[in-house]
């Protein structure tokens, strides 16, 4: 069976222009059925994909803009392991079989055999130790994948398919961080540059290959045809079943949602959650999963001098309404925060005890701690107002009507909040200089050790005070192997961080893509982002 492409119709768009693109025919792998739809993978083809933020760089070790960053590296690297979505079970990918030493501080990999990078050249034990070593070389810079290897000591290459890797300290989480891209092997070529060179240059083992990057406009990758070595998980482990990828820019919700509707497109990710019931209705299939890791929230920076007061920080907990937050600008597959982890998340607990609105005790205390309300309402103490900055970076669409009637909520209670956005590497600069009292934002991880690498003194973010006892709390779960006494240490962990309000979580996310009726194989990984494309195909008209 062949599928005749698909012609673009006109889109009248708000603020930009999107380019078109008409699918190319494609061969069918699989048969039909009566109604011409596709009882099998259909190879060949493009799959479009419209993404709410331009990835700003593709280096999955950092600097780039988030899940959207995510979503088109993933398909250029993969990883030592993998984890199940609906089991949490870590299992093979690039490495065959693994051991943990009994105080899990060395790790040693067994590597597969055959794997090549996209330019030829193989992957190997080598490898391994390059990329972990450049991960600690480039530091700060490798901001998403720096954090999971703290306490790096080294990694020995027994033999190209052995590889051993040492911590001076137990990191029994490193094995599940291994499953997301941050630290996937990347070619020598790539380590060789620059690190800010490597945004748009990245070689890595994955089953898709980066033909070009235009920033703020598409992001074109190419199949290869010799992959052969995907994760198991995959119902397709060889060579994709598409062609190539394009994801094009296409910030604003309504344009996004207008090219799915009319045919431009056949993939868009962050669908407005305003927009869901009409897409569903009208018969755009949404592909849907709750991301695990902590909830989206506020996250004080407990240096700076008015968020450094305790009872502050609890004002700012008690004066927030999550219930209307969540009903006001999501929907019921948004779940209100019960933790500073999502309900999705391993060793979750219930907190909502500590999450009640009560605006009245909020008002408590902030007078007894001095501040009183002014003549236009914002709290004073010898005479500086209650003026707080939180930042916030528009890459979840809710984003900006969260953060507004968030500053209408503290408002109530006396507390004036300027708002400050920008791309995630321009509000992550401004967080190093200290600009910030808050900020607004989430981490998607399957693990509780994310809480290691977001609060714990060493890790997390800058002018936030040293908290010994959670520190010692988070070192602690680390380092335990038995997963109930684990369980235990991070249930304190996070009621410790509640009721010392160091993050003042709101809701959890969901991520939403919506999708043609002719497409298939699209799904989400146990961190809620996409997953290799290589089941991918579109079928059906």
């Amino acid at each position: 069976m062949s599928r005749t492409a698909r012609r673009p119709r006109p889109l009248a768009l708000a603020s930009a222009a999107l380019a078109l693109l008409t699918l190319t025919a494609c061969g069918a792998a699989g048969s039909a059925d009566a109604t011409g739809t596709a009882t099998g993978p259909v190879d060949g083809g493009t799959l479009t994909f419209a993404l709410a933020n331009d990835p700003i760089s593709l280096n999955p070790q950092g600097g780039g803009s988030g899940n959207d960053a995510y979503y088109v590296n993933r398909q250029l690297v993969d990883s030592l392991v993998d984890q199940d979505p609906a089991t949490g079970e870590i299992v093979p990918w690039l490495a065959t079989d693994w051991e943990v030493s009994a105080d899990s501080t060395t790790f040693t990999f067994t590597l597969r055999d055959g794997v090549t990078f996209s330019d030829g050249t193989a992957f190997t034990a080598a490898s391994v130790r390059n990329t972990l070593d450049d991960v600690v070389a480039q530091g700060a810079k490798a901001n998403w994948a720096v954090s999971y290897v703290a306490g790096y000591v080294g990694t020995e290459v027994r033999d190209a398919h052995t590889a051993v890797v040492t911590f001076d300290r137990p990191n029994i989480g490193f094995l599940q961080a291994l499953a997301g891209p941050f630290l996937a092997p990347l070619a020598d070529a790539t380590l060789a540059l620059p690190f800010e060179e490597r945004a748009t240059r990245i070689i890595g083992t994955g089953p898709f290959v980066l033909d070009s990057y235009a920033p703020d406009q598409e992001v074109v990758l190419t199949a290869r045809e010799d992959y052969a070595w995907g994760s198991g998980l995959r119902e397709n482990d060889a060579a994709p079943h598409l062609d190539g990828v394009v994801f094009r820019i296409v910030p604003e919700a309504s344009v996004r949602t207008g090219a799915l509707q009319s045919d431009q497109v056949d993939v868009i990710g962050g669908v407005p959650p305003t927009d869901q019931a009409h897409l569903e209705d009208a018969g755009f299939p949404l592909v849907l999963r709750a991301n695990p890791g902590t909830t989206f929230g506020l996250q004080p920076y407990t240096e700076q001098p008015i968020v450094s007061e305790e009872p502050v920080r609890q004002a700012i907990g008690l004066a927030l309404d999550r219930q209307e937050l969540r009903d006001t600008v999501l929907t019921e597959d948004f779940a209100v925060s019960t933790s500073v982890l999502s309900s999705t998340t391993p060793t979750w607990v219930d907190l909502s005890a500590h999450l009640g609105h009560d605006l009245a005790r909020a008002v408590d205390l902030l007078e007894g701690a001095g501040w009183v309300e002014g003549a236009d309402g914002v709290r004073e103490r010898d005479g500086e107002r209650l003026r707080l900055t939180l930042a916030w970076q528009p890459n979840f669409v809710a984003n900006q009507a969260t953060v507004e009637l968030v500053q209408q909520q503290l408002r109530a209670a006396g507390i004036e909040i300027e708002l400050v956005s920008g791309t995630v590497p321009e509000v992550n600069e401004g967080e190093a200089s200290g600009r910030y009292d808050l900020r607004f934002g989430n981490f998607s991880r399957s693990d509780g050790d994310v809480l290691r690498t977001q609060f714990h003194s060493e890790l997390g973010r800058p002018y936030t005070a040293p908290d010994a006892e959670l520190d010692a709390l988070l070192a602690a779960q680390a380092a335990e192997r038995d997963p109930a006494a684990r369980a235990e240490l991070l249930a304190r962990a996070q009621e410790h961080i509640l009721t010392r309000a160091l993050y003042i979580p709101t809701f959890e996310l969901t991520s939403i893509l919506g999708t043609q009726q002719d497409v298939h194989g699209l799904s989400l990984g146990a961190d809620s982002r996409l997953a290799p494309l290589t089941d991918a195909y579109v079928a059906g008209d």
